[in-house]
């Protein structure tokens, strides 16, 4: 019986084939932004939850953001997954931190990687202060991965001399046979054609029976990217504040302030997905709106409260586009006022213009009222108001409301609040409206 038992499983397991391995393929090109950092740490959360082997990241990008570029690398550096940097064909700057953080390196013929020193926004050479934090992560990140942790530095500051490869003076950057050579690299991919490419770099890996799954940006990161783009994000400041600005001016609720909310909770929302902006900004936002709500609906008089709920709304604005606080300098933060600031006066402009000329638009009219009903076309405010000072007689009883009667014309009236008989003598001393107030008239 026990024989049988084991024979039953063994068939089992026999007719029941294990699940390939899988190998998660995803390309990191271009600029290093925000929006590719979402994506990679997307990348990653799919690998690590499906028990991928491996992931390769294809890597070929002259640099990009050091706010993006560290997001990057922590998501790498400390995932359990197995990650392969295939460099195809070059990784310079927040690209060489991004292929260090990897377990595995691998570049193509007559590829690069290095020269990481910091730039600024403008595209000058950061502070000592920020060339001496990515020094550090650079060295951190090669010692954590069992590689070099000087030629990492010598990528990021000129001041490191390494022999025959960048005198001081110099920043390092390597070529492929330089990078195998001096432990960067493992391996050289000769082939030509890219399908062959990521067949070699299998190969090497012994993945060549992994079933591959090609990752690419979804539309959320897409979206991401272009709303984070600084021409788009400074729009999107521009359209919000001209929202409010129109709210401001115009009582209750409208589109107005429905079009600042969206567009402003467009630009911190896109800000947020990629660690630019979190919630303390979002929250230091709200609070500079329910200023101004509270300013513009429950106290007297605009300015007690709209205008430091304005100043947090800026400050929020502010810290959102300047990042993580440790790579703030002085250069950056003038650098970020200055389309902040374009943002305000470009509001102010486009407001004053359109405030001017939107009055006597097509849209305009189609969108307002604006027909006058002029007494000289025939229009009265009241139908009645001919009959003020008439005299008459009450056609009914006036209990208070009744008809009366003025030169065979029938009305209703009412009385102040007596009530007077039929036929009694009447005295119209009121019109409001339609709402015709009578009198007894007084014995002459």
């Amino acid at each position: 019986m026990k024989s049988v038992l084991t024979l039953f499983v063994l068939s089992l397991a026999l007719g029941s084939p294990a699940r390939a391995a899988e190998v998660h393929v995803a390309k990191i090109s271009g600029t290093i932004e925000g929006g590719v950092a979402a994506f990679v740490i997307r990348v990653m959360d799919e690998a690590e939850s499906g028990g991928a082997a491996a992931v390769i990241f294809e890597i070929d990008t002259p640099g990009g953001a050091l706010d993006a570029a560290l997001d990057i690398r922590d998501a790498i550096l400390y995932s359990d997954v197995k990650t392969i940097a295939f460099i195809n064909p070059r990784a310079i700057s927040a690209g060489a931190l991004i292929s260090l953080a990897t377990d595995h390196i691998i570049m193509t013929e007559g590829g690069t990687i290095g020269a990481a020193t910091a730039v600024d926004m403008q595209g000058n050479k950061a502070s000592e202060k920020i060339i001496s934090y990515f020094r550090n992560e650079m060295k951190a990140t090669a010692e954590k991965t069992g590689r070099s942790s000087k030629l990492a530095e010598a990528m990021v500051d000129e001041d490191v001399d390494i022999e025959d490869l960048a005198p001081k003076g110099k920043l390092l950057t390597l070529t492929t046979e330089e990078a195998v050579e001096h432990g960067i690299a493992e391996h050289k991919i000769a082939e030509k054609n890219e399908s062959e490419k990521l067949i070699a770099v299998l190969k090497y890996y012994d993945l060549v029976q992994a079933s591959i799954i090609h990752q690419s940006t979804n539309w959320a990161e897409q979206a991401v990217r272009y709303l984070t783009h600084p021409y788009l994000a400074s729009l999107l400041m521009t359209l919000g504040f001209l929202g409010l600005l129109f709210e401001i001016q115009s009582p209750g609720w409208g589109i107005g302030g429905s079009i600042g909310l969206i567009c402003l909770g467009l630009f911190f929302g896109s800000h947020l997905l990629i660690n630019l902006a979190n919630w303390t900004e979002i929250l230091i936002f709200l609070l500079g709106i329910a200023l101004i709500f509270i300013d513009l609906f429950f106290v007297m008089g605009f300015g007690l409260l709209a205008i430091p709920g304005g100043l947090l709304i800026l400050t929020s604005l502010f810290l959102s586009l300047m990042g993580r606080f440790e790579l703030w300098t002085w250069d950056d933060i003038s650098t970020v006022l200055t389309p902040l600031f374009m943002a305000i006066i470009l509001t102010g402009v486009l407001g004053l213009l359109i405030l001017r000329s939107l009055p006597d638009s097509r849209m305009w009219r189609r969108l307002v009222l604006d027909t006058e009903e002029k007494a000289s076309e025939g229009y009265v405010a009241a139908p009645y108001s001919d009959l003020l000072g008439a005299s008459g007689t009450a056609f009914t009883d006036l209990r208070p409301g009744g008809t009366g009667l003025f030169k065979n014309r029938r009305i209703s009236v009412s009385t102040e609040g007596d009530y007077l008989a039929k036929d009694t003598p009447i005295t119209v001393v009121e019109v409001e409206g339609s709402r015709v107030i009578v009198r007894q008239a007084e014995d002459t």
